[in-house]
């Protein structure tokens, strides 16, 4: 009986018989590494908060709501210098993530045509799409920042002078002054045409697709999108200027002045430099991706499909990158990621972005360096978490569902 006591693991041998079971284990493993990172985490706290006031410096956030006492060049929402610190940080954000939304989509479209081509039979195609890649993805970020905005946009007309670029406005060394949008009274009736034409889309591709699954005919879903989002606006448009006698959407363009365009939507010189820097650089990246992603399917399936009669072009769309999205989406994700961080670099052309208002100017006026700095670093990792959220979500409806 005292043999039977002994044995380890058996019930009723003692306090130490729950360690054998791998459930306790991990749980007083898991409570320890809790306890750790939380104590590690007040230290830290405790720790800065001794030293900042060992040198004289508050801590707290109120700060934010002191008056900032500097102009912005370029605010997409309304901004004075009696504005708060605050409005400076909402100023900054929306300019990171215009300049990376555009981007993204630049770098996506850019990068989906050079990977294709970078795979094409036609030769001169083929090596211009290899040299693109290894000349831009080998140049440092930053420098292709100083290219884009001293080396080309400087050598853009003086102020005084203008390139017309007609429908789309006019182009000098202060920028581009693009069409501005004028809304009317009927905007929201517009607007809400448009937003029926998407959803209807959205629906309509869904009923094509169970319908190609059940019965193998196609729907032309991308003219009877085109035909949604487009005719739709549009006679709405037509409908409401003559209904309200006004219409609900129109264009101002800029014209040319003694001292420079007047009129117009002004998108500054260090805003288009910075799009343009991470749209072709991160676009290089995305190439590779897509190559990749294209060789990661089967020759057979090309095969198959031409045997069915599928042209090449039909063969790419349907076939082809529906099944190399799956190797595509997770590498792009951290391109997108990559995207939005590098976008801090536009402190280099003095773009306003978070980082150059926020964590460079405001910081230097009030020197709280660890509430703004903390405020940035939350801030991106909330992008980053959401773009990274999206992307999964993403890459799991257009993962192969086994039959």
């Amino acid at each position: 009986m005292a043999v039977q006591d002994a044995l380890p693991g058996r019930v009723g041998s003692g306090g130490f018989a729950a360690l054998n079971d791998q459930r306790v284990r991990g749980a007083i493993f898991q409570v320890l590494l809790v306890i750790g990172i939380i104590s590690f985490g007040w230290w830290i706290i405790h720790n800065t908060a001794a030293n900042l006031r060992a040198q004289g410096i508050g801590f707290g956030f109120d700060i934010l709501f002191d008056s900032a006492g500097f102009q912005i060049n370029q605010a997409l929402i309304e901004y004075q210098e009696t504005s708060s610190y605050v409005r400076v940080y909402f100023v900054g954000l929306i300019n990171t993530l215009v300049v990376s939304f555009i981007g993204i989509l630049l770098a996506t479209l850019i990068g989906f045509i050079v990977g294709i081509a970078r795979l094409s039979t036609n030769w001169v195609v083929a090596k211009a799409a290899y040299v693109y890649i290894e000349i831009l993805r080998n140049i440092p970020l930053l420098l292709q920042i100083f290219i884009w905005y001293f080396a080309v946009l400087r050598l853009l007309p003086p102020k005084r002078e203008a390139i017309d670029l007609g429908p789309l406005g006019l182009l000098n060394i202060a920028g581009w002054y693009a069409p501005k949008v004028i809304y009317g009274p009927g905007f929201p009736i517009m607007l809400s045409a448009l937003i029926f034409g998407i959803v209807a889309t959205f629906i309509i591709r869904r009923w094509a697709y169970k319908r190609q699954m059940a019965t193998g005919e196609q729907f032309p879903v991308l003219w009877t999108g085109l035909a949604l989002i487009i005719a739709v606006p549009i006679v709405s448009w037509f409908a409401v200027g003559i209904l309200m006698k006004g219409a609900p959407l129109s264009l101002e363009y800029a014209s040319e002045g003694n001292f420079g365009p007047r009129g117009g939507a002004r998108v500054y010189p260090e805003f288009i430099g910075l799009l343009f820097a991470l749209s072709f650089y991160t676009a290089s990246f995305i190439a590779e991706i897509v190559r990749a992603g294209i060789l990661a399917v089967a020759h057979g399936q090309t095969e198959a499909a031409y045997s069915l009669g599928l042209r090449p072009g039909h063969t790419l769309r349907l076939v082809v990158v529906p099944q190399a999205m799956r190797v595509i989406v997770p590498p792009l994700t951290s391109q997108y990621l990559n995207l939005t961080k590098n976008s801090s670099l536009a402190v280099a052309i003095a773009y306003p972005d978070l980082v150059s208002v926020f964590a460079g100017t405001a910081l230097n006026q009030t020197g709280r360096a660890v509430e703004f700095i903390l405020v940035t670093m939350a801030t991106y990792l909330v992008i980053s978490l959401v773009t990274s959220a999206f992307m999964n979500w993403y890459n799991s409806s257009v993962a192969l569902v086994e039959r």
